[in-house]
């Protein structure tokens, strides 16, 4: 990805960097954080390579030379990546990073390390990394990317420049799902999950998504079809499925999509969570006004909040489904 379309998907977070670089005021760490898909790791490598390119116009790198071409591919000795080995970054891995950054630049004064799902350090790795933001031994630039910057140290965060992406289009997000294996029907729903749930679902785990999907699809028509049914599936499906708070947190985000692609159908939009539903969808609308159906949603808020509360899984769905049908 070029520095122009990022420029069209991230303008805002692009021109601050243009300016930092063109006026050479960019700062020794920055915290990029935003939503998977949002192209932190393209703009890190554009960085790379801006600082690096002797072709670069204004601060756009030509990406064509050589030094361009071994940022793309990995292979320039300045410029290093960490990512974490299994589920977190290491002490070991920090400690690896920091002696080759000792050294100085084999080919410019300034060494670039990009570190990738960075709030998944260890705490050990985080303040060993800690204290090498606050006194590099040499000219470094770092660049730290995440998308849960809450679970970063504090110390870590105050340290560096935050740059907060725009969330990437749907469009691109259920297309990147599809790309790490998950089928049409599961990447429309995990597209809209937040990262750090949606993350869990991808390629083969996502069957648990689409099992989930019909479950709501069954008890949502239950609910204003066969009522007397609801409360066996749940006992017999729905609780059996989403077993802990977690899990029965994302099916009650399934189920609220549900409500909320009716309101979109209603008004003829796209990007529905159950886009080969739609005739379903259609015909349900016609039964109920939008403010029937916005009455279902903050029902389903309510439970998500009482949820949290600790309140007992299987009352709170039983209530929650009887006010459903009866819309109050």
């Amino acid at each position: 990805m070029d520095w122009n379309e990022m420029q069209v998907q991230q303008p805002t977070v692009m021109n601050m960097l243009k300016r930092s670089i063109e006026k050479d005021r960019l700062a020794h760490a920055y915290i990029f954080e935003g939503m998977r898909g949002a192209g932190k790791k393209a703009v890190a490598m554009l960085m790379a390579q801006s600082l690096y390119c002797p072709y670069k116009q204004d601060a756009a790198p030509c990406g064509s030379c050589s030094e361009c071409r071994r940022v793309e591919h990995g292979n320039h000795p300045d410029v290093m990546l960490l990512e974490p080995e299994g589920a977190s970054i290491k002490k070991a891995q920090v400690e690896a990073l920091q002696k080759e950054l000792t050294y100085k630049g084999m080919e410019t004064e300034v060494k670039i390390y990009i570190v990738n799902d960075a709030d998944k350090m260890t705490a050990s790795a985080a303040n060993s990394l800690l204290k090498f933001l606050e006194e590099p031994e040499s000219p470094t630039l770092a660049l730290l990317l995440t998308e849960n910057v809450h679970f970063m140290l504090d110390t870590i965060i105050s340290r560096s420049q935050k740059i907060s992406f725009a969330p990437p289009e749907l469009e691109r997000r259920i297309e990147m799902f599809e790309a790490q294996g998950s089928s049409k029907t599961a990447a429309a729903l995990l597209a809209k999950l937040p990262d750090d749930v949606g993350g869990n679902y991808t390629g083969e785990n996502s069957d648990w998504i689409v099992q989930g999907r019909a479950l709501v699809i069954q008890l949502v028509e239950e609910v204003h079809h066969r009522p007397q049914q609801m409360l066996l599936t749940l006992q017999e499906k729905w609780l059996t499925h989403f077993k802990d708070r977690e899990e029965l947190d994302i099916g009650l985000d399934l189920l609220l999509f549900w409500y909320r692609d009716l309101l979109t159908v209603k008004y003829g939009q796209q990007n529905l969570a159950y886009p080969d539903l739609t005739e379903r969808l259609e015909q349900q609308v016609i039964l109920m006004s939008e403010t029937e159906v916005a009455k279902r949603l903050q029902l389903i808020l309510d439970a998500k909040r009482r949820l949290r509360a600790n309140v007992n899984a299987q009352l709170l769905m039983e209530h929650l489904l009887l006010r459903l049908q009866e819309g109050s």
